[in-house]
């Protein structure tokens, strides 16, 4: 059996966690994190105890959570951190410091880490606060994430999906084309002059968030709640408005061409400036 002192980057590991069997390869081990614990043990550097016969390294620690760690290191995919002690423990086992001071269980840095992989998804996750401006979220999966005033400002958050909580989060100048914020609560956030070309926004919670010229063509925005909203100057042509609450929503200036807005009661919103035309108003109350 060949010894783990002399392994290729390619060549097969097998591990022993805390009695717990894993098997890998040095290069999984050691590319994606280099600074890391595990990194520094097979980098050829340090003599490992092993099996005499079967070459398996002994590291005494939790071998249950070991797997996280593992799927973390080959591709990326980020656990669902809920459970208890589970945030810790990998933070310990990659050498990643957390701020004593933050209840976010991830960093700016991390999520860049992050978002290299192929498929990312931050589930469960508590990313509140964090300035995640400007950076390439395309296609991330933030279901159930607690993102609650967190900066996405100029963000590329093209087919993204958004879980529960979203609150008081600035989205400004964000591409959020195509995101889906089904049920999601977003209130008092800011989306101003964000790219929401058919988002999936349907009964959303949108109280006074901001809208100002953000472009909401086709959007789905069906029993949403934009109660207090201002969508002042905003493009909603075609968008989906059936059954939203508007009642003092400042809709001054906004295209609603050929919007569908069946249902809706909107004696208690500004339309001054609003374009109609073609717009779907039966059973609308005026």
């Amino acid at each position: 059996m060949q010894s783990p002192d002399s392994f290729s980057s390619s060549s097969p590991v097998l591990l022993n966690i805390g009695g717990k069997k894993y098997a890998t390869t040095v290069e999984t081990l050691t590319q994606r994190e280099p600074d890391s614990m595990l990194a520094a043990m097979f980098s050829g550097r340090h003599t490992l105890p092993h099996h005499p016969t079967t070459g398996m390294v002994f590291v005494d620690r939790d071998g249950k959570h070991f797997r996280h760690v593992l799927n973390w290191l080959r591709d990326g995919a980020i656990p669902v951190l809920s459970e208890s002690g589970l945030a810790d423990y990998i933070n310990e086992r990659l050498g990643w410091k957390k701020d004593d001071n933050s209840e976010t269980e991830l960093t700016r840095k991390d999520v860049i880490k992050c978002i290299q992989a192929q498929r990312v998804r931050f589930r469960g996750v508590n990313m509140s606060g964090l300035d995640l401006s400007k950076l390439d979220l395309s296609e991330v999966d933030f279901s159930y994430a607690c993102i609650k005033n967190t900066n996405f400002s100029c963000a590329n958050l093209y087919k993204a999906k958004f879980g529960v909580e979203a609150s008081c989060s600035s989205f400004r100048n964000a591409n959020l084309r195509e995101c889906e914020f089904i049920g999601a609560n977003l209130q008092e956030s800011i989306l101003d002059g964000a790219n929401l070309r058919s988002a999936n926004l349907q009964d959303a919670c949108l109280t006074r968030c901001s809208f100002i010229e953000t472009d909401l063509h086709s959007a789905h925005l069906q029993t949403a709640n934009l109660t207090g909203a201002n969508l002042e100057g905003a493009n909603l042509e075609a968008a989906n408005l059936k059954g939203a609450k508007l009642s003092g929503t400042n809709l001054q200036g906004a295209n609603l061409q050929r919007a569908y807005l069946r249902e809706v009661d909107l004696r208690e919103t500004q339309l001054t400036g609003a374009k109609l035309g073609g717009a779907n108003l039966l059973g609308a109350i005026r």
